[in-house]
C-alpha cells in the first residue's frame, strides 16, 4: 500500500512538474513573439516596402499575433475550482478537512493531467504559428530586400 501511496505521489509530481515547464516555455515563447513583432514592426515602419513584401509580412505578423493568442489561452488561469487553490478558496474550513481526508490523488493526477496535455497542445500549435509567422517575415524581408535594388 506504501509502494501505491509513492507511486501517485510520484506521478502527482511529474505532472505539475510537467505544467511548470509547460508554462515556463510558454512564457519565454511570448517574450520572444514580442520581441520579433517589435523589431518587425521598427524595421517595417522604416523601409519602404512594395505590396507584395507588405502582404507576405502583415501575414507573418498575423500568424505571431495568432500564436501569442493560443500562448496566452494555455496559461490562462482555471479559476472553476476544481482543482488546487481555487477549490480551496470556495469551502470552509470543515470542508477542506473533509476533502483532504479522502484520497482524490488519482483523480487529481487525472485532471492535471488532461490540464497538461491541454497546455501542451497550445503550445505546440504556438510554436509551429511562431515558424510559420517567422519564415513569412524573413520572406518579406527578402521580397523587399530585392525589391529595393
Amino acid at each position: 500500500m506504501i509502494a501505491r501511496e509513492q507511486n501517485l505521489t510520484a506521478a502527482h509530481a511529474e505532472v505539475k512538474a510537467e505544467i511548470a515547464r509547460t508554462d515556463t516555455k510558454t512564457g519565454l515563447l511570448l517574450a520572444f513573439i514580442g520581441a520579433v513583432l517589435a523589431g518587425a514592426w521598427t524595421v517595417a515602419k522604416d523601409v519602404p516596402l512594395n505590396a507584395v513584401s507588405l502582404a507576405v509580412g502583415g501575414a507573418g505578423m498575423t500568424l505571431l499575433i495568432v500564436a501569442a493568442g493560443l500562448l496566452l489561452r494555455s496559461v490562462r488561469p482555471n479559476t472553476k475550482g476544481r482543482h488546487g487553490f481555487p477549490l480551496w478558496a470556495t469551502l470552509t474550513a470543515e470542508e477542506i478537512t473533509a476533502a483532504l481526508s479522502e484520497n482524490t490523488l488519482s483523480a487529481d493526477i487525472a485532471g492535471l493531467s488532461r490540464l497538461a496535455v491541454v497546455k501542451f497542445a497550445g503550445l505546440r500549435r504556438a510554436v509551429d504559428l511562431t515558424c510559420a509567422g517567422g519564415a513569412l517575415l524573413i520572406v518579406a524581408a527578402l521580397i523587399a530586400a530585392g525589391g529595393a535594388a
